[in-house]
This record gives structure tokens, sequence and C-alpha cells, in this order.
């Protein structure tokens, strides 16, 4: 007999934002997997449970995902509920793919529970729509790409809206690298920092800013971020007309 395994999204980072799946699923399984973005009160849902820290991060010690895929098949072995908790949605940027084929390969049976991702709700913290009526119409969710005649920019460019994940660290090259493909440079940005929880920052700056290195003096480097590319992201300009029926409203 083996138990089942749970791919969980632990949603943007504030532990009310996950799914009631999500937290039913935390409340009963026997063992959780988790990142290490995570927020630690979303871990604490799973009392019961053995809890084990699996999480990658960017330039520090982090656990092998062929290890964390053999601790997923060994743990099923054992435990009739599995949760692999992962930040956002597992399904975007979260390696669930290769976790799923291991997982498939080993004949255990699995389920993915989608979570609320960064960009959404970063936008929602921003206060500004990922597309926008006559603005914005596509929207691109990317990682940045460092390897030799890559040519995602240029590709990436004709999206409306642009959100770059794990981009904290490639904010200027990633900014030269639109104006060369003909962003203008007074395009808005938006930076949210550890989106929805307790340590949330925002900054707003322009292209050409962020090439300049602007944001990098602000930017806190043990934190996420996001960053938010396109017209959708300007400061709201409210223009407050009288209605038919004498009400002011905004247009």
């Amino acid at each position: 007999m083996t138990g089942t395994v749970y791919l969980v999204g632990a949603g943007p980072g504030a532990p009310d934002l996950l799914t009631l799946r999500a937290a039913k699923l935390l409340a009963r399984a026997d063992i959780v997997f988790h990142d290490a973005l995570v927020h630690p009160g979303t871990v604490a849902l799973a009392a019961q449970a053995e809890t084990v820290a699996v999480g990658k991060r960017c330039g520090r010690h982090s656990t092998a995902q062929r290890f964390i895929n053999k601790r997923l098949i060994d743990a099923a072995a054992k435990f009739a509920i599995v949760v692999r908790l992962k930040g956002g949605d597992p399904m975007l940027f979260g390696r669930a793919d290769e976790e799923m084929r291991a997982l498939e390969a080993a004949g255990i049976e699995y389920e993915v529970v989608p979570g609320i991702t960064a960009a959404l709700a970063s936008a929602a913290s921003l206060k500004r729509s990922l597309t926008l009526r006559g603005v914005s119409r596509s929207v691109a969710l990317a990682t940045f790409s460092r390897a030799p005649g890559s040519d995602e920019i240029r590709e990436q460019v004709n999206a409306d809206s642009l959100v770059f994940y794990m981009g904290r660290d490639s904010g200027v090259e990633i900014a030269q690298q639109l104006i060369d493909a003909g962003k203008p440079v007074s395009t808005p940005v938006a930076i949210v920092e550890a989106c929805s929880t307790e340590r949330e920052r925002m900054l707003t700056l322009t292209l050409e800013e962020l090439a300049a290195g602007d944001a990098q003096r602000w930017v806190d480097a043990s934190q996420p971020s996001l960053l938010m590319i396109g017209e959708a992201f300007a400061a709201r300009q409210l223009q407050v007309v009288r209605s038919a029926d004498g009400m002011l409203v905004a247009a």
C-alpha cells in the first residue's frame, strides 16, 4: 500500500490566502515537505505532521531536486497523506513537472492543489490590474535567463504587462535589455517585496531608473521580490465627472 502525494500551493505568503482545500490537507497530513519561503504560520497548520524543509534559496545551500523526488517516493511508502508544500502555485516555476514524473514512474498516486501565485497577489497589493482595457491585453510571467544567445527578452517585450519572478538581482540587466528591445524608458515599473506578508514593501519607478540601478539600494536581498513592468502599473489618474443623475463618479 502506498499513500497519496499532494502538490499543494501555499500561495504568495500570508497564511490566510491559502485555499480551503490546502488548509484541510495540511490539517490531515502525516508529513509535509515545504519550501524555504513558505510562511511559518502556514506550516503550523500541519501541527500533527512531521515537517521537513526542502526549499531552495538563490545563493544558499539547498536540497537537490532528485533528492526531494526520492524523499516523496519514500514517504508515500510509509504515510497515507504526504504534502509537498510549494510557494505560490505548484505549476508555475515550482518544478512540479519533475516531481510528478518521478511519482508517475514509481506508480504513486498524486494530486495537485493550486495556489495564488505572487503575480496575482502583488497586483492586488498594488491595486493595479494586470490587464487593463485599452492598455494591457496580454501578460507574460517569466524568469530571466542569462543563457548565451537567449532571445527571450525580445519575445517578452511584445507582452503589455511583464512580470519577472526571481528577478531581484537582474533588474538592471532586464531593464537595459527591454530598453534595447524598444520598450520606452518611461515605462512604469513596480517592485513588490515579500508580497502579502507583514514585511511587504512596494517601490514604483521607471524602466530608465531601474536600468540606472535606482532599485538596488532599496531591495532587501533576504526577501523574495517581483518585478512588474508595463503601463498597467502606472499611477492611476482619476477623472471625476458628473453623471446624468447629478452624482459625482470616477471615470
